[in-house]
């Protein structure tokens, strides 16, 4: 990947006197000085996706060991999916808020704390002796993280511009959705490593090691990037503002996201093994009252001068509305597919941890060139990307359903089926997520890619809860033969089509609606 190195230097303007030929040497001079400490886009990018990756891996890495953190610590079944979900609940509640501190405190900052939490959070989890010690921190986890990754889309949109940003988002879309995948094989390989009879354990230690490396490397290689000005402290309001709202952080519209969020998050996740009882029905209707009192009280606050936590007109941009449908829909189906064929390769075909985990490696592979390669497309295919990647993941889903029919191994369709679905999720997420972005102006970046990124962890949340339920029901909860979960991943595989056929359809509805 091939990135420009721009040298920052200052401002033109009154040198005290000095003729233009010698500030013109001054700058030359202290731009030979200050190479070692230039801002590199190249190294920035290596930085914050090599974060990125860590905490997407940490997602679903503790999928595959599941088993061994059961067994060792005497978890109950509530008490696993919450091990399992604690860090997706935190992070998308509070991905917002980190979104919004990095705008007013600094994305280089915000990045370096969240890593900072990040990192001592998997430690203690890797340390951790009992079900509630382990929850609490992957809650903690979550946390930092949703301090860490808002800045890496942020910082990519105010350090890359043309192609060189299309390229580098190329490659988070890549990070991001590849993580998925790559969090099931690295937690296969680890649990079946079994080092030093640590079992489940290094599924977390693993994060310490390259952490403590970006944390001594972060600081030295990671700046603030050249951009528009943002004031050092928080955003002033306007003359008619209340001063109430001086301190930029929007805490009554922040509780009312939060609330939202757990509780659209917690009947999703612990809502299967209960049966789906009313008080998660109720806590859904709940949520859709509090989202739509959020956008209420967001708008007047914006309309009265004040900080909203997420700006209106964010959320008006030009397309912005039905991509984060889109997003959430295609993330939905990454999630559901893969947690499906989880349950599927090590229940009914007995794989073990590593063969399971190596089985997804052609839909992590496929995505990842997907993502980084797209934009060498013509202009002509490009333009037809996204409907296009959910058409052919909708082939694919379909396609790996058949194939495992009857409880076999699928063969080498299965490899082709896997590739498939690989690509078409990146066609689909990739364009998608880098023409939304540039459709948003330079400082909205924090607010917008908050925004993305929230909606593409309430997609993978969604994904695995409700594609996990109907897998789950088609087993009746129990422990299938090779047969009868090969029949429980049709039903799945078919109910993913039909979403992403949805995609296809909401991307018909907006040509329609820019014909209009």
């Amino acid at each position: 990947m091939r990135h420009t190195t721009p040298t920052i230097l200052p401002p033109t303007g009154d040198l005290g006197g000095s003729s233009k030929s010698e500030a013109t040497d001054n700058r030359a001079a202290e731009s030979r000085a200050g190479d070692s400490r230039a801002p590199r886009p190249g190294r920035l990018l290596a930085i914050v996706l090599t974060g990125q990756l860590m905490a997407v891996l940490d997602v679903f890495i503790v999928n595959i060991a599941a088993p061994t953190v059961r067994a060792d610590l005497h978890a109950s079944g509530a008490g696993l999916q919450l091990v399992i979900a604690g860090y997706t609940i935190s992070y998308a509640v509070l991905l917002i808020t980190g979104a919004r501190l990095g705008a007013l405190l600094g994305h280089r900052r915000m990045f370096l704390t969240g890593l900072a939490v990040f990192t001592g959070a998997s430690l203690a989890c890797g340390l951790a002796v009992t079900t509630g010690q382990l929850i609490a921190f992957r809650f903690v986890q979550g946390a930092g993280a949703a301090l860490m990754l808002p800045q890496v889309l942020s910082l990519i949109q105010r350090t890359f511009t043309g192609g060189s940003r299309a390229r580098a988002l190329g490659a988070y879309a890549a990070v991001l959705a590849s993580g998925a995948a790559g969090g099931q094989i690295v937690g296969g390989a680890l649990v079946e490593a079994d080092l030093l009879g640590s079992g489940w354990r290094p599924v977390f230690l693993v994060n310490v090691p390259i952490g403590l490396s970006l944390l001594i490397l972060g600081p030295r290689l990671l700046h603030e990037p050249a951009g528009p000005p943002r004031p050092a402290g928080p955003p002033r309001p306007r003359a008619e503002g209340p001063a109430a709202r001086r301190s930029g952080l929007d805490l009554p519209g922040l509780v009312l996201l939060a609330a939202a969020v757990l509780l659209f998050t917690v009947p999703l996740v612990l809502g299967q093994e209960r049966g789906r009882p009313l008080w998660g029905w109720i806590a859904l209707g709940m949520s859709a009252v509090l989202v739509a009192l959020f956008a209420a009280y967001e708008t007047r606050l914006a309309r009265r001068g004040g900080a909203p936590l997420i700006s209106p007109r964010v959320v008006r941009a030009p397309g912005m509305p039905l991509a984060v449908i889109r997003i959430a829909l295609g993330m939905a189906a990454n999630a559901g597919f893969l947690f499906a064929m989880t349950l599927h390769v090590q229940g009914g075909l007995g794989y073990g941890p590593l063969r399971a985990g190596l089985t997804f490696v052609p839909t992590a592979v496929a995505f990842g060139v997907v993502g980084l390669n797209w934009q060498r497309l013509p202009a002509r295919w490009q333009a037809v990307a996204v409907p296009g990647g959910f058409l052919l993941a909708a082939a694919s889903f379909a396609g790996t359903g058949l194939v495992l029919r009857g409880g076999t191994d699928g063969g080498p369709w299965l490899l082709v089926a896997l590739t498939a679905s690989g690509a078409g999720l990146s066609f689909a997420y990739s364009p998608l997520l880098t023409r939304t972005l540039a459709s948003v102006r330079q400082q909205d970046a924090a607010d917008a890619s908050g925004v993305l990124v929230t909606a593409a962890q309430l997609g993978l949340l969604t994904g695995v809860a409700v594609f996990g339920a109907v897998f789950l029901g088609a087993t009746d909860g129990t422990v299938p033969s090779a047969g009868a979960s090969a029949d429980a991943l049709w039903v799945t595989c078919v109910a993913l089509a039909g979403a992403a056929l949805c995609g296809v359809l909401m991307s018909l509805v907006r040509r329609v609606g820019n014909l209009r």
